[in-house]
């Protein structure tokens, strides 16, 4: 079932469907890492769903084309839904591809910007390897959890070919696979620049992990101030309110 969701950000809403992978704080937390952009940065993003994240990030910062691939039938029609909703088109495009397909991504980058690269890559990808965590009740909802189209090392390898150089990547993924995050990096000279975690509060471990890469970067990387999502009585802190645009009412 479909239902429509408002982001609070500028009128901008998405179109989500409940059978299907629903997006989550992690989605909002990647799509707000991006930054330094201009407007004539280019970002593509590996395994877009409904496109949540292209139009959070359309609003956020300034930027030429946004470009998201999705290998999915039903949720790159909810992608074209959502660009149509939000009146993003010209600016945020749809390609129904497997993100292992380098070269015909290549080919759609350049039918749209007229360039062969891009200056940022984002992705969210699937958390679980196969055979692992809980088993979905749709086919959609599994592929989009489980490493089953693409595993983790896919997109570090898509985004070394397509990204310039000194081109940025942006991850969100599961604390306990960092050791792959940074090899994984490194083996395709994508170097983590930065790291943020998410705790669900202050007596417990991170929950999530934000990464920066830059193709061709040096070795230094910075760990940022975790972000805290629940207070100590069970609100969410400020730092969420801001990153959602909702103003605090236990206050």
């Amino acid at each position: 079932m479909e239902r429509i969701d408002d982001l609070n950000l500028n009128g901008k809403k998405i179109i989500q469907d409940t059978d299907l992978f629903l997006f989550g704080m992690d989605s909002v937390l990647l799509a707000n890492m991006v930054k330094k952009t201009n407007k004539d940065t280019n970002i593509l993003d590996l395994g877009t769903g409904s496109a949540v994240m292209p139009v959070i990030i359309s609003e956020k910062v300034k930027c030429n084309k946004i470009i998201g691939v999705e290998l999915q039938d039903k949720m790159y029609n909810l992608a074209l839904k959502n660009i149509e909703l939000n009146e993003l088109t010209g600016k945020v495009y749809a390609v129904k591809e497997n993100l292992k397909n380098v070269e015909k991504i290549r080919e759609k980058i350049v039918e749209i910007t007229g360039k062969d690269n891009v200056d940022v890559v984002i992705s969210n990808p699937p958390y679980k390897k196969v055979g692992t965590g809980t088993v979905n009740d749709t086919d959609e909802k599994y592929i989009a959890r489980h490493e089953v189209k693409c595993e983790l090392e896919d997109i570090f390898k898509t985004a070394s070919k397509l990204l310039k150089f000194k081109g940025k990547l942006y991850i969100v993924h599961k604390p306990e696979r960092i050791a792959d995050l940074i090899t994984l990096g490194r083996k395709y000279n994508l170097e983590v620049k930065e790291l943020q975690f998410l705790q669900p509060s202050t007596k417990k471990k991170p929950s999530i992990v934000l990464c920066e890469y830059v193709l061709g970067g040096g070795n230094e990387c910075t760990v940022l101030p975790s972000i805290i999502e629940y207070d100590e009585n069970g609100n969410y802190t400020d730092h969420v309110y801001e990153i959602y645009g909702m103003d605090n009412v236990e206050e």
